[in-house]
């Protein structure tokens, strides 16, 4: 918790909400509608929680104007509340501030280029030809391999690995346990013995690029693996070699993105989805939860696959029909074929 606290004339005025109640009522943290009391403030996005608007104890709420009619309270109203929320959840974060300097414990290379007010924390290794950019913070345990390049204020939280000539863009964040620049999956078989492929590019990361605890980027194989500007990677994802993401996409947990595809602008994946290598992802696309993708999709649009869970009974019968449909299409064409020859005899 944090012992900040704010009047809500400042925070309509920061997030450029109409106040509909007292400017001088002071808040000091945020709270979902059931949870909150006095002191504190909660929000309105999903309709589906409105029935909690009318009992809630919060001394302020951030709704949109179809919605903020019942609210009991002050209400700041805003067009979209849970940007407002997002925003505003940053005032009350209790994460610790890191303090600039070199802990004695990091081992940290003599050419290495550090900018004056960065944090690098205990047990960090930091390789030759580095460079590190302002406000920079480098979690405990983390190893920033030879020649990787972080922009300011990016943050990378404890054992992160950042491998060789990886290019890390602003202010982005970097969760626990990322590994960012390992080699992609590259064999050759001759006779059933695999023999490995040196992987010869690098991975770029954009500005403002999130990437989850335990997630995976590989680097290219020849040309780069390339993660856009903006672009939000929830935890355990693995996005293989020369894979290229763009602008502002976001992905939920688990998701697989096998080599070579490319991936557009604005996209947004449900978790565990996944999608085959070598194929073009247009803009705006949009996967549910455990979608499988096998084919380029060049439209716009809301793509699924897969079955939705059911009673087992159920779905034991639904896997036989579903072995049967081959059969059963070639039924019905031998009927269509006899209907139309009785049709034409006529």
């Amino acid at each position: 918790m944090t012992d900040r606290s704010y009047c809500l004339g400042e925070i309509a005025s920061a997030l450029g909400a109409e106040l509909r109640g007292d400017p001088d009522v002071r808040v000091s943290g945020l709270a979902t509608l059931q949870a909150a009391g006095p002191g504190q403030i909660s929000f309105l996005a999903n309709p589906c929680y409105g029935k909690y608007l009318t009992d809630t104890r919060a001394s302020a709420v951030i709704a949109s104007p179809a919605s903020a009619a019942d609210a009991p309270t002050n209400v700041l109203l805003l067009d979209n509340p849970y940007l407002g929320y997002a925003r505003l959840s940053h005032w009350f974060d209790p994460a610790p501030i890191a303090s600039p300097g070199i802990h004695p414990t990091a081992v940290v290379d003599p050419s290495v280029t550090l900018a004056d007010d960065v944090c690098i924390g205990p047990n960090v290794v930091v390789e030759a030809g580095v460079e590190i950019g302002g406000k920079v913070v480098v979690g405990a345990g983390s190893v920033i391999g030879a020649r990787t390049t972080i922009g300011a204020q990016t943050v990378i939280r404890p054992r992160v690995t950042l491998a060789h000539d990886v290019l890390i863009g602003r202010r982005c964040h970097i969760l626990s346990g990322a590994v960012i620049g390992s080699d992609g999956f590259g064999f050759a078989n001759e006779k059933g013995v695999w023999h490995r492929i040196a992987q010869l590019g690098r991975v770029v990361l954009g500005d403002d690029v999130e990437v989850g605890a335990n997630t995976t980027i590989d680097r290219g194989a020849l040309d780069d693996t390339v993660i856009g500007n903006g672009v939000k990677l929830d935890n355990l994802i693995q996005i293989a070699h020369n894979v290229c993401i763009g602008d502002h996409s976001a992905m939920a947990a688990m998701v697989g993105i096998a080599g070579s595809t490319r991936i557009g602008r604005h996209c947004v994946f449900g978790g565990a989805s996944g999608v085959a290598g070598h194929l073009e992802i247009g803009d705006q696309v949009h996967l549910t939860g455990m979608t499988l993708v096998t084919g380029d999709i060049r439209e716009p649009g809301v793509y699924s696959s897969g079955t939705s869970a059911d009673s087992n009974r159920q779905w034991r019968k639904n896997a036989v029909r579903f072995r049967q449909l081959d059969a059963l299409a070639r039924r019905v064409k031998e009927l269509e074929k006899k209907s139309e020859g009785r049709g034409q005899s006529t």
